[in-house]
């Protein structure tokens, strides 16, 4: 399975290739289909097994679609305990809107 059948946009697929990523672990191709069919999701898993780029991919898929509400304000806000687990965020998060 590559991040291409997970059902991503192009330019998602694209910028993860570019970042060497081609294959999903097994939490992102369980989670990412369920999330974009509109399951809502518990995930617990250890650590390194995807689950902030699980997340972050599909924030950005929401993200690049039209939003439908009224406003200016922030659609997204993510919220982590700790400064390190932030700028992890941040980084990758970076890394896959490239």
């Amino acid at each position: 399975m590559q991040f291409s059948d997970l059902g991503l946009a192009p330019t998602i697929t694209r910028a993860l290739d570019e970042a060497g990523y081609t294959t999903p672990t097994p939490v992102q191709a369980a989670s990412i289909p369920a999330a974009l069919a509109g399951h809502d999701l518990l995930v617990s898993a250890q650590t390194g097994s995807g689950k902030t780029a699980a997340f972050l991919l599909l924030t950005l898929m929401k993200v690049s679609q039209r939003s439908t509400g009224s406003g200016n304000g922030p659609r997204v806000l993510v919220l982590t305990p700790t400064r390190e687990l932030a700028q992890q965020v941040e980084k990758n998060a970076m890394q896959y809107a490239a």
